[in-house]
């Protein structure tokens, strides 16, 4: 008995075993670690256990500007994974990638998958698609800016969390109230040029770049040094000298100082809600990002921040099979409704939009709705549709040394947002150059 068992064990170990051979392996590279890295870790797990013809494996390469910089130098080397996560501001520089790249909807239609582009959100797949509409990637952790508000921190300074901070000016005067009742840190941020500058162009519809921010053609120029755009980094360089922004770094070191609830409000991306929700020990909420009055009698939209998946050329005909059925999963209704719940990223459906309001979730978490109200409740214009410019990481970098400037008092605005479109509008004429 005994040895008939043990031959059923090796014979199913021997099926298992040839089981797993056989499966067609999908290289996954990403930039996740922490709570998101542990929930991209489930998707790829459940999609394993889902079926038995491919294994996805997924790697994180750094941080977004390093894993992007591993698929190209992985690409020169013939090393080059099926699925490559780059952020939004990569797109330009994987559009001019020639031969680097397999666009989404010709994976798709090879590989004879039910793909209906109309499905996704325009305002977020609007991002990465051909003038034609053709998805060149597939959305993935889409996000948008929004208020994080310590309601605590408002109480103890003995301001009714309650109040309206859907302006600026209304901000405004909240600091000046949390600066006199002795608050450290009245206001932090992540991602200062996204949110506050890239963001504040799209949501005050002003141009931050010409040529429709550069989806009319490589040859834009940087335009964010307009009135509006001014005014609203004067406005924070004062706040910064009177103690009432902390600024904290480029990324998202701020993160780490509101969730530890030491500030009462933090501009950040609307999936910040995983890692707030995990470590917050006070009542929080989300609200809309503010506007300036002055500026607009309403506010647009904002644009979406976060990454999209890319196929890469040089595989074959089984790993794009392998990776249709990947990306398709990855739309589909119930798991993007889980992620968007999980992370606060935007659903990239409309399904999956629907499939959470049905499950209740919006009314058991207030304000979890708000960053998918501030993409979709306007058509978006020229100005507010998002960014396709080239060497913008880089562009990104100078950006933050300028605000830098500005936040230390060394520089105004008005002449840091003009050295910024100086120094970046050479950068762009080089990329144009290239990729002639």
């Amino acid at each position: 008995m005994k040895h008939t068992i043990s031959i059923l064990a090796a014979a199913a170990v021997l099926g298992s075993a040839q089981s797993a051979l056989a499966q067609t392996e999908i290289e996954f590279w990403h930039a996740f670690t922490g709570r998101l890295g542990e929930l991209v870790a489930e998707q790829v797990e459940t999609f394993n256990a889902s079926q038995d013809a491919y294994q996805v494996v997924a790697s994180h390469k750094g941080n977004y500007s390093e894993t992007l910089n591993a698929g190209i130098a992985a690409f020169r080397a013939g090393e080059q994974p099926d699925i490559l996560m780059v952020f939004e501001v990569g797109t330009a520089t994987m559009m001019g990638a020639k031969g680097a790249i397999k666009p989404v909807y010709e994976v798709m239609a090879d590989a004879g998958a039910d793909f209906d582009q109309s499905k996704y959100i325009g305002s977020v797949k609007g991002y990465y698609t051909t003038p034609d509409g053709d998805m060149l990637s597939l959305p993935f952790n889409s996000s948008t800016p929004v208020l994080w508000v310590n309601r605590d921190k408002l109480e103890e300074a003995g301001i009714d969390p309650d109040t309206d901070l859907s302006t600026w000016e209304q901000v405004g005067a909240v600091l000046d109230q949390l600066k006199e009742a002795g608050v450290d840190c009245p206001m932090t941020t992540a991602w200062q040029s996204w949110i506050h500058l890239e963001n504040f162009s799209a949501y005050h519809d002003v141009p931050f770049a010409t040529k429709d921010n550069g989806f009319g053609g490589t040859d834009t120029e940087l335009a964010f040094n307009g009135a509006a755009q001014v005014a609203h980094i004067s406005a924070m360089g004062d706040w910064a000298r009177d103690g009432k922004f902390i600024y904290a770094g480029r990324r998202n070191e701020g993160g780490a100082n509101f969730r530890a609830g030491e500030c009462a409000l933090f501009t950040e991306s609307s999936a910040g809600y995983a890692g707030i929700k995990a470590e917050a020990e006070f009542d929080f909420e989300v609200r809309p990002l503010p506007y300036w009055e002055s500026v607009t009698d309403e506010p647009q939209n904002t644009i979406i921040g976060g990454a999209s998946l890319w196929v890469m050329e040089g595989q074959t005909e089984e790993e794009y099979k392998g990776v249709a059925a990947f990306l398709n999963f990855l739309s589909s209704p119930e798991i993007q409704a889980k992620w968007h719940q999980d992370t606060g990223y935007l659903p990239i459906t409309s399904e999956a939009g629907e499939l959470t309001r049905s499950q209740g979730f919006y009314d058991e978490n207030p304000g979890t709705d708000i960053a998918v109200t501030q993409m979709t409740a306007k058509q978006p214009t020229a100005n507010s549709k998002g960014l396709r410019l080239g060497s913008f990481d880089q562009i990104r970098g100078i950006i933050d040394e300028e605000l830098e400037a500005v936040w230390s008092g060394d520089k105004d605005a008005q002449a840091a947002l003009d050295s910024a479109v100086e120094r970046g509008n050479a950068l762009l004429r080089r990329f144009e150059q290239a990729s002639r």
